[in-house]
């Protein structure tokens, strides 16, 4: 199957940014393949594939307590960010934290709605260090219902990352929420996983509350 090229800036992201590390830096775009399963089984509630459908991530869910808490394990079951709803949050906010910790010193980045009455997506992303939230360091653009958001860097128009539906046979038949990520060169793809992951979920539970 021929892949889809994409035209990319010769200025975009010319000072890569290691959100959650370096060694989810890559210089050429990647393209990746969410599965959300629709039952939750023993492997997670989402698969992440590469182009030759190796499995990357996979995301778990955890009830343990009053949060929502979900964990991003890499392909050998490690965790690498955990992320959190805050409670009381009139923004729908969660938390990401390094590996499995809950500690507000691990905190990586948070990502809220942008405003309460939304009719198109839109959050806004602040890095760990972003204290006053003056400015988002990233911001999600698009329609969820359509599956099709843009991850861009803060207010700017410089594009991170793109999502869209991915309709096949075996998406239809076996139940399963299906999308593809497109990350832009030199973009942390284990934070935009986590993003999207994250967006998955405001959306579902304002589906739940309607």
């Amino acid at each position: 199957m021929a892949q889809t090229s994409y035209a990319y800036p010769t200025t975009h992201m010319a000072n890569p940014v290691a959100v959650v590390g370096p060694h989810f830096l890559a210089p050429y775009p990647v393209d990746l393949t969410i599965v959300r399963k629709l039952l939750s089984l023993s492997d997670g509630n989402f698969a992440v594939t590469d182009v030759n459908g190796s499995v990357m991530f996979k995301v778990k869910g955890k009830h343990l307590s009053l949060r929502d808490r979900r964990v991003l394990l890499d392909a050998a079951g490690n965790p690498i960010l955990s992320f959190q709803k805050k409670l009381l949050s009139v923004h729908n906010r969660w938390v990401v934290f390094r590996g499995d910790s809950s500690d507000a010193k691990d905190i990586i980045f948070s990502a809220k709605q942008s405003s309460l009455i939304q009719f198109k997506t839109s959050l806004d992303v602040f890095l760990g260090f972003n204290e006053k939230e003056n400015v988002c360091d990233y911001k999600v653009k698009g329609s969820w219902f359509d599956r099709s958001c843009t991850i861009y860097a803060g207010e700017t128009t410089t594009i991170v990352a793109q999502m869209h539906k991915k309709h096949t046979v075996q998406s239809i038949a076996l139940g399963k929420d299906t999308f593809s990520v497109t990350v832009y060169p030199n973009v942390d793809y284990a934070f935009i996983v986590a993003l999207v992951v994250i967006l998955h979920e405001i959306n579902e539970e304002k589906n739940d509350t309607e």
